[in-house]
């Protein structure tokens, strides 16, 4: 199934550091939040699956964002 299409608004999984000093990580999704680890090369499935592990100690609670895809 792909989650994004050329003629259509796309969505991102954003989860943001809760330092300063971090970096966000975002993934492509859904509209509903939902990532296609399939479509995830394997360091992008790595940074997913660790992401989701350290929510509330080095990321917060994910937001779906939607994004321009032009």
């Amino acid at each position: 199934m792909a989650l994004h299409t050329d003629t259509c608004p796309g969505y991102e999984l954003r989860f943001d550091p809760l330092t300063v000093s971090g970096r966000a990580l975002s993934f492509p999704c859904s509209d509903k939040g939902e990532v296609d680890l399939n479509t995830l090369g394997e360091r992008a499935r790595h940074n997913y699956f660790f992401a989701r592990a350290v929510v509330g100690r080095e990321f917060g609670w994910p937001a779906v964002r939607r994004i321009d895809l032009h």
